[in-house]
């Protein structure tokens, strides 16, 4: 199960006991406190707590840039234009708070996102739960063979039932001989810092996750990618609909210059300028080589 009994208990008691609060609230995630929103086969993503809302956005911005823009830019078009404009800063006046059940594989993926505040489950102290992720077999792809960090088709009958038998049954030895370690028979068994190290990287952790909305932004532009790894992409998903109901004005601009949209090189720019022009472009005559020219083209096709 995502929750264990204790959480879920926690959960339901400060769901049942609301404060009051002179502290600037959005109603699009204050309906998503204390909820859990399943991810995977046994993950979760749950909003604690959070700072801040749109307004907080334009309020820092225009502390930023002065009361003339109040006048001539209403709150969504003063996002989008701080959005445009890469102007970060007013976005880190908005912070969430997550916890997060994720596989310890998905984890040290997501932890190369270093601007955050993180704080795991230690399995020093604690003893890890009998939960593993199995991928569900729609999932189970073979190895790209033009990207090496990729998938490829996906794998079907026997060879498909082969792959997934294993990866349940190493599951279930790690467990059983991590067990063991820690205590046989009454005695006193290994250390639990150590007794660990036998788990396979898909075991389930958790952790809290602290960032800001301008580091969150960076997150999901990379994580909700399309080219993104599918365990991680789902938490992203998911985070992402939770902040569209939070801040919906700055989702949306996100969503436009950030998501949807596409960056040019200076040589890709000066093609374009060309091609309005009237000029067939080849990558011979654009200046790029053969990756740049690739992506060049992919942009123009397909922007996100």
């Amino acid at each position: 199960m995502p929750l264990t009994s204790e959480q879920a208990a926690e959960i339901e008691k400060l769901r049942a006991d609301p404060q009051p609060t002179h502290r600037a609230t959005a109603p699009g995630i204050e309906a998503h406190l204390h909820t859990a929103i399943p991810v995977l086969d046994h993950g979760l993503v749950r909003v604690v707590d959070y700072m801040g809302d749109d307004s907080a956005i334009v309020q820092a911005a225009r502390v930023s840039y002065g009361a003339g823009t109040k006048h001539v830019q209403n709150d969504a078009g003063l996002i989008r234009y701080l959005m445009r404009h890469w102007h970060s800063t007013p976005f880190e006046m908005c912070e969430i708070k997550l916890h997060v059940k994720l596989p310890v594989f998905v984890a040290r993926q997501w932890i190369r996102h270093r601007t955050a505040n993180v704080n795991e489950y230690s399995a020093r102290y604690s003893i890890l739960d009998r939960e593993f992720y199995i991928p569900a077999p729609e999932n189970l792809a073979a190895q790209s063979e033009v990207n090496n960090q990729g998938r490829g088709a996906v794998l079907e009958g026997e060879e498909a039932a082969r792959v997934l038998s294993m990866l349940r049954d190493d599951a279930d030895r790690a467990y059983d001989h991590y067990e063991a370690m820690l205590s046989q028979d009454g005695q006193q068994g290994l250390a639990r810092e150590l007794a660990r190290m036998n788990l396979p990287a898909n075991v389930y952790t958790q952790w809290y996750w602290k960032v800001d909305l301008h580091n969150l932004f960076h997150f999901l532009r990379l994580r909700a990618d399309p080219h993104a790894q599918y365990e991680i992409r789902v938490y992203a998903d998911a985070i992402g609909k939770v902040v569209a109901d939070w801040v919906p004005h700055a989702w949306a601009a996100f969503e436009d210059y950030r998501m949807g949209g596409a960056q040019l090189s200076a040589t890709g720019l000066e093609c374009v300028k060309r091609m309005l022009a009237g000029e067939e472009m080849t990558q011979e005559t654009s200046g790029m080589s053969k990756g740049e020219w690739r992506e060049f083209e992919g942009v123009l096709r397909d922007p996100a």
